[in-house]
């Protein structure tokens, strides 16, 4: 099972590359049922592998002038400290134990899996929805920022991010877009740069909760790394609208498994 997971982690990585995202949502089913993590450590593990992957696919965006500096700093700063407090805060105060439900007994580590499977859903329903906005031209408008909404929606995204470890990049994108007025492009480098800086901060929240596996961390972490290079490398020959709506038909799928095996299984 452990050599299946690694070759799942350069897959996380080569769908970051040749689709700009969704690969993370993978990450946590990966550690969890390839690698036996506990599900709370595991969202712990995805916060480090998904921040890192990030920043270093951030940086030919950089590069390429598609990161806009200032909306990073507006949306990831309340982001960051949203994901942060989640992380170091609200996971550790939330009991072992919740309910029981007809002898059944609700665990964290069940809430845990229970939300990221929702996500997983709603993230499969948005990639295989979406059209490929970067084919088609965009206008330059006047970016305004809509400072209220930026706010919540930066809160919202990071103690998601903090509960479940998802870089959320499906959420962050179209906020851009709606609520800063950015091109697909630099919402999309944009993006990148936010998920890792609150992805890595918020990695930070678990240090004192939780002794880290840094053998399995880093070589899950280095595959995923290759990976994006590679997906970066196939974006160039294969069309990546077609390659994200299958992506997310099997997002959606592993989604649903995860729902019926934590609750019936």
């Amino acid at each position: 099972m452990e050599i299946v997971g690694y070759i799942a982690s350069l897959v996380i990585g080569i769908s970051l590359g040749l689709i700009g995202g969704g690969g993370s949502i993978l990450t946590v089913p990966v550690l969890v049922y390839l690698f036996r993590v506990q599900p709370v450590v595991a969202t712990a593990y995805s916060l480090f592998i998904v921040g890192s992957t990030s920043l270093v696919g951030s940086f030919p965006k950089y590069k390429e002038n598609e990161i806009n500096l200032k909306t990073a700093l507006i949306f990831g700063v309340p982001s960051i400290l949203a994901v942060y407090a989640t992380r170091a805060f609200l996971v550790p105060a939330i009991p072992d134990e919740l309910f029981t439900i007809g002898g059944m007994v609700f665990t964290k580590s069940i809430l845990m899996m229970l939300l990221f499977a929702v996500l997983m859903v709603v993230a499969s329903v948005s990639m295989i929805r979406s059209k490929d906005a970067l084919a088609e031209e965009e206008e330059v408008v006047e970016q305004r920022f809509n400072y209220p909404v930026i706010l919540l929606e930066g809160v919202v995204v990071g103690m998601l991010t903090g509960l479940v470890g998802a870089g959320g990049g499906f959420l962050i994108i179209p906020a851009l877009v709606l609520l800063s007025k950015l091109p697909m492009k630099q919402a999309i480098g944009t993006s990148l740069l936010i998920i890792a800086a609150k992805s890595l901060i918020g990695f930070t929240g678990d240090l004192r909760n939780a002794s880290m596996d840094w053998t399995l961390l880093l070589s899950v972490t280095g595959l995923a790394i290759i990976g994006i290079f590679i997906g970066n490398k196939l974006s160039k020959k294969i069309a990546a609208s077609s390659l994200k709506k299958g992506f997310g038909w099997f997002v959606l799928v592993m989604g649903i498994y995860i729902i019926v095996k934590e609750l019936f299984l």
